[in-house]
């Protein structure tokens, strides 16, 4: 009796994010996703928790993308879809981006000083075909310690535009990295997207993470 054939190893990554730090994480690491950009209303979801409200948000991101990729039907199965949400909680308060440079100082008001958990909730799809999808979701989470800036250190960093566009109103990797002090967990988590947590999410899922490295399409919206 022939044995069955194993079902062939995704090499296309799909990243359902318009986030340039995502993208260039992922890059940085060997790997060049086709951007897909997901439609999901934040604004209509709500959950108790920055862990559970991230988590929510990645996987409706997530699947917002899979619709989208069965609607055009220019893209082939097998692929890995990647989705992230991510937001920084301090004190119970639970925050994502800023918006405007008057909500940013304000928030760097509060965040100065001070340490905050930021999470990132991650879905992790493998794609055969539209009905063969085996999907996780989880969330990192890194500790982040915030330096003391000055007022007028504050007014200067909302200035340059960076902290209302991203979640939490701080970068590591952008003008920001200088006011933060320590990170306790994984760094890439702080980006955007946790390299490890995606790795071991993918491992579960049967895909080997360096088999999804040097592909040739990658950069472009679908």
């Amino acid at each position: 009796m022939p044995k069955p054939t194993a079902a062939p190893q995704p090499r296309l990554v799909v990243l359902g994010s318009s986030s340039p730090a995502r993208l260039l994480t992922l890059q940085q690491a060997g790997i060049e996703p086709l951007i897909v950009v997901p439609d999901v209303d934040e604004q209509t979801v709500h959950r108790p928790g920055a862990p559970e409200m991230t988590a929510e948000l990645a996987r409706l991101k997530g699947e917002s993308v899979l619709r989208k990729i069965e609607a055009s039907g220019e893209l082939e199965a097998p692929f890995v879809l990647l989705a992230c949400d991510s937001m920084l909680e301090i004190e119970g308060r639970v925050y994502g981006k800023p918006g405007t440079q008057e909500a940013a100082i304000v928030r760097w008001y509060r965040m100065r000083a001070r340490q905050g958990l930021f999470y990132t909730g991650h879905y992790v799809a493998v794609v055969h075909g539209s009905d063969d999808v085996r999907s996780q979701v989880r969330v990192a989470e890194t500790g982040v310690t915030f330096a003391d800036l000055t007022d007028a250190e504050i007014a200067a960093y909302a200035a340059t535009g960076e902290p209302q566009r991203v979640a939490g109103g701080f970068t590591i990797d952008g003008f920001g990295g200088p006011f933060i002090t320590r990170i306790s967990g994984d760094p890439h988590n702080v980006v955007g997207i946790s390299l490890p947590l995606v790795r071991q999410m993918l491992l579960d899922l049967g895909v080997a993470w360096q088999g999804l490295w040097a592909l040739d399409q990658g950069g472009e919206e679908l």
